[in-house]
């Protein structure tokens, strides 16, 4: 398992619903913070409701951004919801839809703040899908490289942090190995 500074990057092929031994798991969300298909559906069926409102009571949010919520019903103590893709018509630079393309901008800003928000309140460990690859659409080998870049740069940036693990749960084993290629280059 490769680390940047203090931070042990892993990857694995799986669900982010089913991530027990995390403190958080990241939500991929979009910038109204409703959940309702892929990663966003998985993690309110295994956590319940009360995720969603809470995290809609936070929104809407930018592309980008992140918010905390506590995570329901899941064994974990937070998810995170990293809004990388948009859902508001009224907004000509947000996209129209779910599944418009996001960018490796968005996802990198969007990762930096899950872990930002992960430090805060002092999760040790954080489980991300591939945000914006499933119904977002967007390319996964550009994901890869912006995320596991938005860990690097915040490992060495903050190296103090209270995140010591991070991992990338992906669907398979292809992915795995497309996000192990950049977690161990230097």
């Amino acid at each position: 398992m490769p680390t940047i500074r203090a931070v042990r990057i892993g990857v694995v092929v799986g669900d982010i619903a089913h991530q027990a031994d995390v403190d958080a798991v990241v939500n991929a969300a979009n910038t109204e913070l409703w959940m309702g298909s892929g990663v966003a559906g998985a993690l309110k069926r295994r956590g319940g409701d009360e995720i969603e409102r809470e995290a809609v009571g936070k929104g809407p949010i930018a592309l980008g951004d992140a918010v905390l919520t506590a995570a329901g019903r899941l064994p974990n103590r937070h998810v995170l919801h990293a809004a990388a893709m948009g859902y508001r018509a009224e907004d000509d630079t947000i996209p129209k839809r779910p599944g418009s393309r996001s960018s490796a901008a968005i996802i990198h800003a969007a990762t930096l703040r899950c872990l930002a928000l992960a430090d805060e309140a002092g999760d040790a460990s954080v489980a991300f899908p591939a945000l914006a690859t499933g119904v977002g659409g967007f390319p996964l080998e550009e994901c890869a490289a912006a995320m596991v870049g938005a860990v690097r740069e915040y490992a060495r940036a903050h190296p103090e942090s209270a995140v010591r693990a991070v991992r990338f749960v992906v669907r398979s084993a292809e992915d795995e190995a497309t996000f192990s290629r950049y977690a161990a280059a230097r």
